[in-house]
């Protein structure tokens, strides 16, 4: 288990001869930040049915202060943690588990309103 800084599962993502992440998971159920590569692979199998190749898993605690992503690179599983000093990580829809684009991955981390990326963000005028 490693901690990492800010984008640095973005930079994992970017070595694509090393990792190649092609869909990113938020769970909203929250993962005890002392669980390492076992417990966290059993709660992506117990959340999302199964750990698929090239996938990222998002877990946040309880307190939302701290994140860790699980991804499965085809081959095998890399564990990273992020903590926030202040404040919280911005959760999303309750009850549901969200897939991520790589830009709100890399809000997410950074403790920005990730739902606010992207799509989410425009304003139609009808």
């Amino acid at each position: 288990m490693a901690a990492v800084g800010r984008g640095a599962v973005r930079r994992l993502a970017a070595r694509a001869a090393v990792i190649r992440i092609e869909a990113i998971w938020l769970s909203v159920e929250p993962l005890d930040m002392r669980a390492g590569f076992d417990t966290a692979l059993a709660r992506v199998v117990t959340v999302f049915g199964a750990a698929h190749p090239h996938t990222a898993y998002v877990f946040a605690n309880r307190r939302s202060d701290r994140l860790k992503v699980l991804v499965h690179d085809g081959i095998g599983l890399w564990l990273a943690a992020r903590r926030l000093h202040q404040g919280s990580f911005a959760r999303g829809r309750l009850g549901l588990n969200e897939p991520l684009t790589p830009e709100q991955l890399d809000a997410l981390v950074l403790g920005l309103p990730w739902y606010r990326v992207g799509e989410a963000s425009v304003i139609r005028v009808t």
